[in-house]
């Protein structure tokens, strides 16, 4: 199991860059880098891999609507070189409100052009010219659209790997099978190591008898907040878990609109149906707090690792037999550093 963490798209990038060198010495392996309609995660990943030596970079995500797919497998050959061999491609459909809001693109097909971007981008990293006719990527343009001029090419450069890790930040239905079919590793959120089944499972398993043996079992990035001590029980973990509790309310409450909200799918299919209505008809009315009081406890404590450590070992222990491979995780508290080493001995 790997020990990932995700920056945040709104902080004091610098700030996060400096934490991510401390932690690289600390043994953490991969860091994620979003972007939302926040700065260019590119840009970004860049930097990180001139400040970094070991640490793994990975997009968490870019959506697949504001880029065409060559000019992604570009991105993600160009960041592999950067960084020697370090990247690891995270794409997703972000949703209709950004996609169409911000990039003024139709947001149409999203899981047959994230997975018509996944073939375009193996074929790109090969070297191979590409010729591809998909339900939502046509190249080269074709006869009868544009200039005519367009011809099959090939990437110029000579790619580190000719193999990027390719993760889909999936959510629901047909597009989780889909990642478990096609993609390498699978992103997703609120992930509950016991019960995720009750969500996903049905998918996943659609997705795996599907599955192309070369690519190797699906990998898993999934985690949350960490925070250890042996006081940590009771309303001491309940103060911390409650910091989750204004980001659960956004994603569940307002992130899409009333009836097309994901993120209040995946709650009610954990079987917090009425929670996740109510959060959702507060946050709409503009009562956030009241939102946030909502969200259930045992589904925060579920999705985080907060506890002594004998109890955080127990947890480590669920998401492995869940099939997680990259823990992704938040050190909460004032020394993240130690928090990471203590964990890294865990795994």
């Amino acid at each position: 199991m790997k020990l990932s963490m995700m920056i945040n798209y709104s902080g004091d990038f610098h700030a996060d860059v400096a934490k991510v060198v401390e932690l690289e010495k600390a043994g953490l392996d991969v860091v994620w880098v979003p972007e939302a309609y926040s700065f260019d995660a590119v840009s970004q990943m860049g930097y990180l891999a001139a400040k970094t030596e070991t640490i793994e970079i990975g997009s968490a995500i870019m959506n697949v609507f504001s880029r065409t797919a060559t000019c992604m497998a570009q991105t993600a050959a160009g960041l592999d070189f950067v960084s020697g061999g370090r990247f690891i491609l995270g794409l997703g459909a972000s949703g209709p409100q950004v996609i169409e809001g911000f990039h003024g693109v139709p947001y149409e097909k999203p899981m047959p052009r994230i997975r018509d971007y996944i073939n375009v981008t193996r074929m790109t990293l090969k070297r191979e010219k590409v010729v591809y006719d998909g339900p939502t990527v046509q190249v080269p343009l074709p006869e009868g659209q544009g200039t005519g001029l367009g011809k099959p090419l090939k990437i110029i450069n000579h790619p580190v790997r000719d193999n990027i890790p390719i993760f889909w930040a999936s959510l629901m239905g047909l597009s989780v099978k889909a990642t478990a079919q096609h993609a390498d590793g699978w992103i997703p959120i609120f992930f509950d190591p016991e019960k995720y089944h009750d969500v996903w499972g049905d998918e996943i398993k659609a997705g795996n008898a599907e599955r192309d043996p070369e690519l190797g079992p699906l990998q898993i990035s999934a985690g949350g907040m960490v925070a250890i001590g042996e006081d940590l029980v009771g309303d001491k973990a309940n103060a911390i878990l409650d910091f989750a509790r204004p980001s659960t309310a956004l994603y569940v409450g307002g992130m899409g609109a009333r009836d097309k909200n994901f993120y209040n799918t995946i709650m009610q299919k954990y079987g917090y149906v009425d929670e996740a209505i109510a959060i959702q008809d507060h946050y709409l009315a503009g009562e956030k707090d009241k939102a946030a009081s909502i969200v259930p406890g045992e589904m925060l404590a579920n999705t985080n690792l907060v506890g002594p450590a004998s109890y955080v070992k127990e947890r480590i222990a669920a998401y492995k037999e869940a099939g997680v491979t990259h823990l992704s995780v938040n050190a909460v508290g004032a020394d993240p550093v130690s928090t990471i080493e203590q964990l890294k001995s865990m795994l």
